[in-house]
């Protein structure tokens, strides 16, 4: 069996054992079988981490249930390949060339040396961000619901958060909090950590370190000014789009004050890029604010992160790329760096077939749901794909069809198109072929 199909099959494997376990009665509020396709279509969002649900989360589950949910989406936040290997090393089992290749493949990393202990430095700065952030919102849960139930919301939307998953406990999600500074900033700082990825965590980490005067001058690597750069952008600009086009609508962000307006406009450029939480109503949004949320879904995170999206270094490398033929280059160069062709050829095909992917589920939904506007559509697609978990009421009422053609999206989105066309189709094979060049008119 390929890495490709190994990875992908680990994800319906967990997704299958979730979904049982989220149908048994131990699961549900009411002691009661569960629908078999809420289940699977829960399951599949919680180990995607995209957040879209047909039920409310904090009344549908038992207390059994949403542990369940919470097992999942840190499993699919990790990764699956991250979570199995991790069990491997705790049992103290050897890892073999063909684990190496598929937890270096998993998390995207630049090489495979030192993956045990990476994967070591992986729990652990994920066991301590989300604790810290479960830390931070205690003291507003247990002010409104008590120590104990404070204590298991604080800690199921901190690793929600950080996993990028999107799932709450609370029927408005967290639109109650948008004037609590607090709730905002710590969840989406969450959001951000968990998104940006794991490499660049641990290279700030090693920056912090080495930034004494007697160590050696740290150097980032190219990942990570891409990453943090374009992230940085997004996040400013998304910001700048969505309190511009909202600061006047009395449904969402006018009626609040100066900052909670602005802490409310930069929530919503979080979020949108494959967080799911929500402190204003999506379905209040203008058509613009919408246009702008549906940009930075697509966009999504970066490699090696939690969340999905076409990620923000393709972004980056196609930008460069724009740049370099406008100036007549052959060669993209990026920070005084020169890329690899394969490098950008992976990224128009991300791009490419991501677009293929968005378009696909929008024809399908459309077909299914012939009373929805395209904008409903459109924003519905690309929530599940990019893995976000962002609505515009359409979940309420959706019919199995939307739901089954919304879990592909979703899976596909988390897995990843190249990886997904790889195990379907087989692992690529170099050729030695080479082919007369010719001209070729476009644009």
């Amino acid at each position: 069996m390929t890495l490709a199909r190994t990875i992908c099959l680990g994800f319906l494997l967990v997704i299958s054992v979730g979904t049982l376990l989220l149908a048994m009665p131990l699961s549900l509020a009411d002691g009661t079988w569960g629908n078999p396709l809420t289940a699977l279509f829960t399951s599949t969002s919680a180990v995607c981490v995209t957040g879209l649900s047909v039920v409310d989360v904090g009344k549908y589950y038992s207390p059994f249930g949403q542990v369940i949910l919470l097992l999942l989406f840190q499993i699919g936040g990790l990764g699956y390949m991250t979570a199995t290997t991790f069990l491997m090393v705790l049992l103290g089992w050897r890892l073999r060339l063909r684990d190496k290749v598929a937890l270096h493949r998993s998390l995207e990393t630049p090489g495979m040396a030192g993956l045990r202990q990476l994967l070591k430095s992986i729990i652990a700065m994920t066991v301590v961000i989300e604790l810290t952030g479960a830390f931070l919102l205690l003291p507003v849960f247990s002010r409104d619901f008590g120590f104990s139930q404070g204590l298991w919301f604080s800690l199921f939307h901190s690793v929600s958060a950080f996993n990028n998953a999107g799932f709450g406990l609370l029927s408005d999600n967290l639109m109650r909090y948008v004037e609590t500074p607090i709730i905002s900033w710590t969840v989406g700082g969450l959001i951000i950590f968990g998104g940006i990825g794991y490499q660049v965590l641990l290279e700030g980490y090693l920056w912090l370190r080495d930034r004494q005067p007697q160590r050696r001058l740290f150097i980032f690597t190219l990942h990570t000014k891409l990453a943090v750069t374009i992230t940085a952008l997004l996040l400013v600009l998304g910001t700048l789009a969505i309190w511009g086009t909202e600061f006047r609508n009395t449904d969402t962000v006018a009626q609040l004050g100066y900052l909670n307006s602005w802490t409310a406009a930069w929530f919503q450029a979080v979020t949108a890029r494959t967080a799911g939480f929500n402190t204003v109503d999506q379905m209040e949004l203008t058509l613009t604010a919408v246009v702008v949320t549906i940009i930075l879904m697509f966009i999504g995170a970066s490699p090696g992160g939690t969340g999905g999206g076409i990620k923000t270094t393709t972004l980056g490398l196609l930008v460069f790329c724009t740049h370099a033929v406008l100036q007549g280059k052959t060669t993209v160069v990026c920070f005084q760096r020169r890329l690899p062709v394969a490098v950008v050829f992976k990224a128009v095909g991300i791009t490419v077939g991501s677009l293929s992917a968005v378009m696909l589920g929008v024809i399908l939904l459309s077909l299914a749901n012939p009373n929805l506007n395209f904008i409903q559509i459109l924003f519905e697609a690309v929530s599940a794909f990019g893995t976000v978990g962002l609505d515009l009421g359409v979940m309420a009422t959706a019919n199995a069809a939307t739901q089954l053609i919304l879990i592909g999206l979703m899976y596909t989105g988390r897995v990843g198109v190249l990886l997904l066309m790889s195990a379907l189709l087989g692992d690529p094979r170099p050729s030695a072929i080479r082919y007369p060049e010719e001209e070729l008119l476009v644009g």
